[in-house]
């Protein structure tokens, strides 16, 4: 019982929300008919969706009423029946409202018929051609914002592109400075060990100055002793 009174209660907010569609779409349609210049084809082509438009809201409404007739609840059954007479009325002004809407379209554009036959249609060719220029103008600015969105969608994909190749230049510098500290170390070992042999170098030359030494003042000693022994 639960579960069935929830599917009603979803039947008739999705009930009421159509009747309210349709609703509006006629109010809109009758202003259209209020704008329309002509020709009389036009105003026939609006008539033929109002019609078609009130013909389902008066199925919609007749649903609501089935609804109500269905409800257990009296109380639930009355407002139900009520909000049906509450639509069904606004259906009824709206039927005025496009009738009278109608019947002055028609006029204005008999009369401006009237007046192309008369003045040889030259005002009601400048309403067209001022039409026909809004239409142009609506259209160039139509282009020329779709023209100013495809430059910004290209500015946008080079943004992306010139941070891609700087992001890919960051990496790159942050290799050659781990490369160049790599380097400075070896360097500074290539350095260490050149001044550890450059000394190591100079003490082999002071080693064999001496031992040099040693050896002259050596001979020296020996000649000495055998060509001077006297002395």
């Amino acid at each position: 019982a639960v579960k069935m009174a929830t599917n009603q209660d979803v039947h008739v907010r999705v009930c009421s929300q159509e009747i309210v569609r349709y609703d509006l779409e006629i109010k809109a349609l009758i202003q259209d008919i209020r704008d329309c210049v002509g020709p009389m084809s036009a105003l026939t082509e609006l008539n033929g969706r109002v019609k078609e438009k009130f013909h389902q809201l008066r199925l919609k409404i007749q649903d609501l009423e089935q609804i109500a007739k269905e409800q257990d609840k009296e109380s639930e059954k009355l407002a139900l029946l009520k909000e049906m007479e509450s639509h069904k009325k606004q259906m009824l002004s709206n039927q005025t409202v496009w009738r009278k809407a109608n019947l002055a379209c028609k006029i204005a554009i008999d009369n401006s018929e009237k007046d192309e036959l008369l003045l040889g249609g030259d005002s009601v060719r400048q309403r067209k051609t001022t039409k026909a220029n809004l239409a142009e103008s609506a259209s160039a600015i139509t282009e020329s914002l779709m023209s100013v969105s495809k430059m910004m969608a290209h500015q946008v994909q080079e943004s992306e592109e010139t941070i891609q190749t700087l992001a890919s230049s960051s990496r790159t510098i942050l290799e050659a400075n781990e490369e160049f500290k790599s380097m400075s170390g070896t360097i500074q070992l290539g350095r260490k060990l050149i001044t550890k042999y450059n000394r190591r170098e100079l003490t082999d030359k002071l080693l064999i100055f001496l031992a040099l030494a040693l050896f002259l003042s050596t001979v020296l000693y020996i000649l000495k002793k055998r060509l001077l022994p006297s002395f």
